[in-house]
Parts: C-alpha cells; structure tokens; sequence
C-alpha cells in the first residue's frame, strides 16, 4: 500500500509540476507579445518541464557558488550545520545520482570533498548539470511509472525521482541564497536587472 501511495504522489506532483511549467511558459510567451497556444498539447509534459527547469537551475546554482568568495566555502550559520562547500558538494552529488537513475545509467563519480577548493567544487558542479542535460536529453514520459529504488532501499518510480531532482534544485538553491545573504551577498536571482 505504501508503494501505490508514493507512486500517487509522485504522479500528483509531476502533474502539478507540469501545469507550472505549462502556466510559466503561456505566460512567458504573452510578456513576448505571443499569443499562447491553447490547442497545443505537450507530449511530454513532465520531462519537458524538468528539462526546461534545468538551465535555469543551472544558471542560478552555479552563479550561487560562484558568488560566494573562497574563503567563505567553510563557512557554516550555526556551528551544526554544513559547511557552504559541503552543500556545493552535495548539489554536484544529487545531480548525477538523480540524473543518473531518471536515464538508466551509471552515475559518473564525482572525486569531491566538502573541503576542496572552491575552483574544484564549482567544476565539479558544472560538470554535474553537463552531464544531467546530456543525461536527460532522451529522457521521456514513457517510463514514469517504471519502478526504481532510490535512497538505499526505497522503490520509486522514475516519475518520482523527476519530481525529487526538481526539488532538490529549489531545496538546494534556497539553501545557497540563505547562505550568501548571511554573508552580506545577494543571490543570482535577487540580482537587480541588467538592461
């Protein structure tokens, strides 16, 4: 029973996923002064959102660790919590677990320590959204409800860990803005508008 509720979910929330990207882009589209297509159906509404979700994430996480200055990447809020560079680290690691279990490959190996340079941190995240769009690239709705194990031992299904990625990119990047704005630094999104 448990299975069948978190595959339920999963469906739920890829669905209402899907309808935000769905609004985002109509929306979008009107601000360009195109009229949105209303008979237009998506073929692949929840890996087309994620896949439109990826290059924005990508922008505004790797511009967050790049912003924070070296010498910051120990620093922690509270003595108990992670060290920047641990979550810089964590974010590269998410990426190539979850990206790898969405396309049915083997996760590449990030060699990384929370203790690294900030230049090896901020490479190795890099390459982690290089390889999510290479590795989604021919990722399809085809497959949502084909059953995975994630964490361990969990099932899954494939549509979960969309859903999981996509709010690990939010988690994740709320995460890097409170960090820099406790070190007197605004975000990439909180950046004024360049013209």
């Amino acid at each position: 029973m448990k299975r069948g509720v978190s595959i339920g979910m999963a469906a739920v929330m890829a669905v209402m996923l899907a309808g935000m990207w769905a609004a985002k882009a109509a929306g979008q589209a009107a601000a360009a002064g195109a009229a949105p297509a209303q008979s237009e159906t998506v073929a692949n509404p929840v890996s087309t959102a994620v896949k439109a979700m990826l290059g924005r994430f990508e922008k505004n996480m790797v511009g967050a660790a790049e912003a924070m200055p070296a010498e910051k990447y120990g620093y922690k809020p509270m003595p108990d919590m992670n060290s920047y560079g641990h979550l810089v680290m964590h974010i590269t690691q998410s990426n190539n677990l979850f990206c790898s279990k969405i396309a049915g490959q083997a996760a590449p190996e990030a060699k990384i320590s929370d203790s690294d340079a900030k230049d090896k941190l901020v490479a190795a995240l890099k390459e982690s959204f290089a390889y999510c769009t290479t590795a989604l690239a021919n990722v399809d709705d085809s497959k949502l409800g084909e059953p995975m194990v994630l964490f361990g031992n969990r099932p899954a299904s494939r549509g979960a860990a969309m859903v999981v990625l996509a709010g690990s990119w939010t988690d994740h990047y709320a995460t890097e803005a409170i960090y820099l704005r406790l070190n007197g630094i605004l975000p990439p999104t909180a950046q004024p508008k360049k013209e």
